[in-house]
């Protein structure tokens, strides 16, 4: 087993955060996260990667078969979290708030990120 594979990556993007895609196929793709996995440092994004499956149909699963389009993860390096309050993509900061809380902000406005 590799060294990346026994660590978790701490990861500033999480689930339902708009992110961008900044590199590879998908680049310039906006879309919701779906899903985070830091044991693998990759995010499946809303309409990005998008990938086709041949999938046999399974009855008893109620799965129908035939050519499936779904996403495919992303390396977290390769999108950056689209701010809302400006609306443009930036990197992650963190703030401690005066109750001693950490809270994520924007370093391009310096606005805090809800999530």
């Amino acid at each position: 087993m590799s060294e990346k594979a026994e660590t978790k990556m701490r990861l500033g993007v999480r689930r339902g955060d708009t992110v961008q895609v900044m590199a590879g196929r998908s680049k310039g793709r906006s879309g919701k996260v779906l899903f985070v996995d830091p044991w693998k440092g990759t995010v499946t994004v809303e309409h990005a990667n998008m990938i086709k499956r041949h999938t046999r149909a399974n009855p008893s699963k109620n799965v129908r078969g035939g050519i499936l389009e779904k996403e495919a993860p992303i390396n977290i390096s390769n999108v950056m979290l689209v701010c809302p309050s400006c609306g443009k993509h930036t990197r992650i900061g963190y703030a401690r708030l005066p109750d001693g809380t950490r809270t994520r902000t924007c370093r391009r406005c310096n606005a805090t990120i809800e999530s």
